[in-house]
């Protein structure tokens, strides 16, 4: 597996869904060894099982590391300066670092995450073997805007036997930027059902933490602070709700560009009282927030540069939890998240009809804890890890088969 990020100590929120991927592929007997870029705050061992750990250097110094870990994007919406410079020295030693590890574990399959940039490095490394592609959402939003990117990604695409997407969105726009549609496939993520579930006493304690009251509601939300999360439209949903419920708290758990003027969108709302930023958590700590709140709120949006979630990490966790989600249609979101079944629809951008909803979900408990009950088995039947893991693992023979004919 090439990649451009990875968890880089355990609970770390970078790239968390690349750990899972890892372990449930190897879970289901294969080697796996993860060629990633070294990073500064990197503690992990040279291996964890089956799953082996090559992290390449490419900078003199620790200071100038600055490849990959959802550092490239400034608040996900225009490369940074750093990531110009740090990209060529990067892609030249990784793809040495590739080389390197096909040539000393002769691998059957390469699996780069993300077309831009591990795609291109996996096709410009001349490995020679079959090459599965999987994609997350922003590498297609750089591609789509970028018209190097988009060039790469195009001749990355010709060389794929097989093209993974985690939403149906994500595989349209894919192709067309020349993947293959026959050979391209969505793959949903997974999510943790034993660490994401109804946690009682998550209640009480995550709300002592912050010398909140038991029967203060509580929305909780999470993920990075950038545009397509939509987050300064829940913090207006907050400031409407505030008519009718004085009393309603916002927990935001995660770090980002946007913080700053987060905080004074709370401020003109008048709520900079009643939302509390958290910064990054450890992913257990997430999990016991999430158990906490009334009502999760997912405010998605596709951003004024077109940028979108494929699939937010977030809500797959939010809905295993079994606790009332509120989310927006917004990329690939509706496939798992079907409005009045397992969670509540609101339009994105709409501050006011996340206010409404709320208010709705918290006036009706029973139909709420309905709501959640079902999102959590919807998540337990279909979503695991291993299923996800058995759908790479149809990609893998794809590529392979391709590769042979």
């Amino acid at each position: 597996m090439l990649t451009s990020s990875y968890p880089r100590f355990p609970g770390d929120g970078i790239g968390a869904f690349l750990e899972p991927i890892a372990h449930s592929v190897a879970a289901g007997g294969r080697d796996v060894d993860v060629v990633a870029p070294w990073h500064p705050e990197l503690r992990r061992p040279d291996h964890e099982g089956r799953v082996r750990f090559h992290f390449y250097r490419y900078a003199p110094t620790a200071g100038l590391h600055v490849f990959g870990y959802a550092a490239a994007l400034k608040a996900d919406i225009s490369l940074r300066p750093s990531a110009y410079l740090a990209t060529p020295p990067a892609v030249v030693m990784g793809c040495r670092a590739l080389r390197r590890v096909v040539h000393a574990t002769t691998p059957e399959v390469v699996h780069a995450h993300w077309v831009v940039p591990s795609g291109v490095m996996a096709t410009l490394s001349l490995t020679g073997l079959p090459l599965v592609i999987s994609l997350h959402g922003s590498d297609v939003f750089v591609a789509e805007k970028n018209p190097v990117a988009r060039a790469a990604a195009a001749i990355a695409f010709r060389r794929a036997g097989a093209v993974t997407a985690c939403s149906d969105d994500l595989r349209r726009r894919a192709i067309a930027l020349g993947a293959q549609e026959e050979t391209t496939t969505v793959v949903p993520y997974g999510v943790d059902t034993e660490r994401f579930k109804p946690d009682p006493a998550a209640r009480g304690r995550m709300r002592k933490s912050l010398g909140l009251s038991d029967r203060i509601p509580l929305i909780v939300t999470a993920g990075r602070l950038v545009r397509k999360k939509g987050f300064e439209y829940l913090i207006d949903g907050l400031a409407a709700l505030s008519t009718s419920r004085s009393d309603v708290a916002l927990v935001i758990v995660g770090g980002g560009d946007l913080r700053d003027e987060l905080e004074q969108r709370a401020a003109t709302g008048g709520v900079t009282q009643r939302v509390r930023f958290l910064g990054a958590v450890p992913q257990d700590e997430v999990a016991a927030w999430l158990a906490a709140a009334d009502v999760v709120a997912v405010p998605s949006v596709r951003d004024a540069s077109g940028n979108v979630d494929g699939l937010p990490n977030i809500l797959l966790e939010a809905l295993s939890t079994g606790t009332p989600v509120v989310t927006t249609s917004a990329g690939g979101i509706e496939s798992v998240a079907i409005d009045g079944e397992t969670a509540r629809l609101v339009p994105e951008k709409d501050g006011d009809a996340i206010a409404r909803t709320i208010d709705e979900i918290l006036r009706q408990p029973t139909v709420a804890a309905e709501l959640g009950l079902t999102a959590r088995a919807r998540m337990c039947l279909s979503h695991s890890w291993a299923t996800a893991a058995q759908r790479f693992e149809q990609a893998y023979r794809c590529a392979v088969a391709g590769q042979s004919r």
